[in-house]
Order: structure tokens, then sequence, then C-alpha cells
């Protein structure tokens, strides 16, 4: 496979034996290339930047710029018309930091210590213009969300209690269902199985969800569900 032809991956993270560790994972597939490594915020964007590659793996916590201002620059910046898309790498000491990235524009995120085959199916499949989340990360951002004082402090104020988005109206009593099974974290082919409808019909169904809701991605999907109170 040509360089070309390979995803373009910038990882950043301050520790260094994180990086060599993705790096080595990464490059070992002959669909993908590792093509800069920062250690910070400052340094992501610059690399994303000169680079243009088409993933970035962003740490939260880095000295200087954080992850999630350079997610929002990041997420802004695009080639010929194509994104580059983020993926949040998080330990969960910061949940609310990692909600903060996602309203900045990043199209998932994964656990630090997420097995490999993990890690390489979920740059392929937000390559693909899809969105990951962790399912340990859906529950542990469930949590945090359903605490009375959780609040967004980065970059999307708090909305008010009872908040119900005025886009909601418009979904179907079957996209209501989808949207909530999408929030529960399964896929389309387990939607498809569990609702008793076609997979075709789920991929419908989620792009018109997507589209009403004003959703960039699944992962605003299940946000939007949570804010909404069609989860509990």
């Amino acid at each position: 496979m040509s360089d070309d032809s390979r995803i373009r991956i910038v990882i950043a993270d301050d520790q260094e034996l994180v990086r060599a560790g993705f790096t080595m994972v990464i490059n070992s597939q002959p669909d993908m290339q590792v093509v800069g490594q920062a250690s910070n915020g400052d340094e992501a964007i610059r690399l994303a930047e000169q680079l243009t590659p088409d993933i970035v793996l962003m740490d939260v916590r880095m000295p200087g710029m954080d992850g999630i201002t350079a997610t929002e620059h990041i997420t802004r910046m695009a080639t010929e018309g194509r994104p580059i898309r983020v993926i949040i790498l998080t330990t969960f000491d910061l949940d609310e930091y990692v909600m903060a990235a996602i309203h900045a524009g990043a199209s998932g995120f994964l656990l630090k210590d997420t097995e490999p085959e993990t890690l390489l199916r979920s740059i392929r499949t937000v390559y693909q213009g899809n969105a990951i989340i962790a399912p340990t990360a859906t529950k542990r951002l469930i949590e945090k969300m359903l605490e009375p004082d959780f609040h967004i402090s980065v970059t999307a104020p708090p909305q008010p209690s009872g908040y119900t988005d005025p886009e909601l109206e418009p979904l179907t009593e079957r996209e209501r269902e989808v949207l909530v099974e999408i929030a529960h974290g399964l896929s389309n082919q387990e939607i498809a199985d569990k609702l008793f409808i076609s997979l075709p019909t789920v991929k419908t169904h989620v792009a018109h969800i997507l589209q009403k809701i004003n959703a960039r991605d699944r992962v605003q999907a299940v946000v939007f569900a949570y804010e909404n109170h069609l989860v509990q």
C-alpha cells in the first residue's frame, strides 16, 4: 500500500512512552502511518497545519495548550474540504473536559489503556466519517452528566434543568427509539436486531436523526439524547 493511501495520524500526548506505544501499534498496520508526534496542544496544531493528517489522537491534559483548545482549532482545519478528525484519549480524571472536547468538534474518545484492536478499529471508523465512544467511556460520561451539579466548563454553557431542544419535536417515534439505542452505545447492526428492522433502514434513520438535531455525528447525538432526557 502506498503512503498516499494510508490513514495519516498525528499523536498528541505529553508522555513519550504513550506516544511510542501507540506509534508501534499503528505503524504495524499496512493502511496506517504515524506522521508526527506532539507533546502539547501548540505542537499538535502546528503539526496539523504542516502535515494535514487524517486523524489526531489527542490527550486532554498537557502542558501549555491543553487538548481541548487544540481540538477546537484543529477541527476547523480542512484540506480540499476534508476535515482533520480528532479522537480524544482520556484516563477519565477530566470527564467534563472530555465533554467540552466533544462540543469542540472531537469525533469521539477512547481510554488510553484501550486494546490495540479497538484502537485500530476506532481509527478506521472515524476515518470513514463516523464517530466512536468507548463503552466504558459512555457509562462514565453518563454518570457524570446525571450529577446535579454537572456542567460543561470550557466550551459550552450548561443547559437549564428540564431543557428540551426545540429541534427534538420533528423526530418520529421510530427515530426517537433509534436515538435512544444510539445513546445506549449500540451499533447500527445491534439496533437493527433489537428493533427488528433492516440495517439499511437503521442507517436511514440515523442520517435523518443527525440532520434533524443538527448533530455532526453519533457522539453529539448521544450528548443530545441525555441533555434532552430521552435516556435516564
